[in-house]
């Protein structure tokens, strides 16, 4: 561990970018509910603890994309990223704000909100970092009425709209 504020050289700085890749990539595997992506991030004998759920990563990981598509959409953002590393293993905890859309049929739309942190512990096998071991812990949560409304914003309505694996724009879009 460095000191706060300490210059990293530059094989840690390398380090540091590809734990927030593997970060950042768990969050469009959620929005696109894709399997494939979530699995990437995890060691295939990774553990979680996402409360109700403790276990193997890869059952998991088969389980989500099932359970984002009951909403209509999903926004996972992670922020705050630190990072403790230590020779080939990492402490990591970010900090996470998930939006939910789900839309309904008999009832009113919900809007539902999610304030959390992950707790990871990567580790670092030859030049590729992975989750062995992620527990998610809730700070707070909300739920609201739906409140889309393309009538007062009908500029957004010619925006393309983010979709699941494999219809997302992202999967389809090149440099």
């Amino acid at each position: 561990m460095h000191e706060v504020g300490q210059v990293p050289d530059a094989n840690e700085v390398a380090d540091r970018l590809a734990i927030m890749e593997v970060v950042a990539t768990y969050s469009r595997g959620m929005d696109r509910a894709s399997e494939d992506i979530l699995k990437n991030c995890y060691w295939p004998e990774a553990e979680v603890d996402y409360g109700a759920y403790k276990g193997a990563a890869n059952n998991l990981c088969e389980r989500l994309p099932d359970a984002m598509k009951r909403y209509e959409n999903t926004q996972h953002m992670v922020s705050n990223t630190l990072i403790e590393i230590s020779g080939a293993s990492a402490r990591v905890e970010s900090y996470l704000t998930a939006y939910h859309y789900l839309a309904q049929k008999d009832e009113p739309d919900m809007e539902m909100t999610y304030i959390s942190r992950y707790l990871d512990r990567m580790e670092k096998r030859g030049e590729v970092w992975k989750i062995a071991f992620r527990k998610v812990v809730i700070t707070w949560h909300q739920n609201a009425q739906g409140s889309q409304d393309e009538e007062r914003n009908p500029s957004l309505a010619t925006i393309e709209r983010a979709k699941r694996y494999p219809d997302d724009p992202w999967f389809s879009f090149n440099m």
